[in-house]
């Protein structure tokens, strides 16, 4: 008899399952300390009052989080509505024809390197097995991991704001006044080097080269609203 060939269960760790909940919550935390922190210092070096800077930055903190929110459930949305949309044209094309869903199937798998004969019979059996998940995923390119999850999307990202946000508030309030823009500025420049190495980490990429391209980005906004909070205290 013939021996039959037992296959060992998938046991390896990929980081792509994290890629729709990581991506909204570094945006998040990245835009929760850039836009705190950023808010603070150009009032701050408006020679402003504790008071105003602590205000700008709760305000900051709270229209931010409910921008973020906001905003990433508007624009998931409308990647889940374009594919809600696709899902059911190729279910319609399914049912309308069949033969020609095979045929299109059959295609995509030669392009990838099977030969006719068998790109054929591997598009048959996707096809008993589940003929509207295999054109998804082989033709749309769309899986589990992959779908837009709206709800998510917006939950993280406001989470993950008002978490890094609230942070340069914390700091100011235990900042001395002279010392306060340089404080800000280097609590939010050492945060997102933190923040850039664990979404390096967290997806497989360079740590490195993760953080440097977040702080350098942060570390521009910064100086910018401080130039210009400094001028606009001067002129007024």
């Amino acid at each position: 008899m013939p021996r039959t060939r037992t296959l060992r269960p998938h046991t390896e760790r990929h980081r792509t399952s994290r890629i729709g909940w990581l991506r909204a919550a570094i945006l998040g935390a990245d835009d929760g300390i850039v836009s705190v922190a950023s808010i603070m210092i150009g009032v701050a070096a408006s020679a402003a009052s504790r008071d105003a800077v602590l205000v700008a930055g709760v305000a900051g903190l709270v229209a931010g989080a409910g921008s973020m929110a906001a905003g990433e459930y508007v624009s998931v949305s409308s990647q889940r509505d374009t594919e809600l949309a696709d899902i059911a044209r190729e279910r319609r094309e399914q049912l309308v024809s069949p033969e020609h869903e095979l045929e299109e199937l059959t295609q995509i798998y030669m392009d990838r390197g099977l030969d006719e004969d068998l790109a054929h019979r591997v598009a048959v059996q996707m096809h008993e097995a589940d003929p509207l998940g295999s054109h998804l995923r082989d033709e749309l390119g769309i899986t589990d991991i992959s779908r837009a999850r709206p709800i998510q999307a917006a939950l993280v990202s406001a989470l993950s704001f008002s978490v890094a946000g609230l942070v340069p508030i914390l700091v100011m309030l235990a900042s001395p006044r002279s010392a306060r823009v340089a404080v800000l500025a280097a609590t939010g420049l050492v945060m997102l080097a933190i923040l850039g190495a664990i979404g390096g980490r967290l997806g497989g990429a360079p740590r490195g080269r993760a953080a440097l391209r977040v702080v350098l980005g942060g570390g521009i906004a910064m100086a910018a609203t401080a130039l210009i909070g400094g001028l606009v205290g001067a002129a007024v």
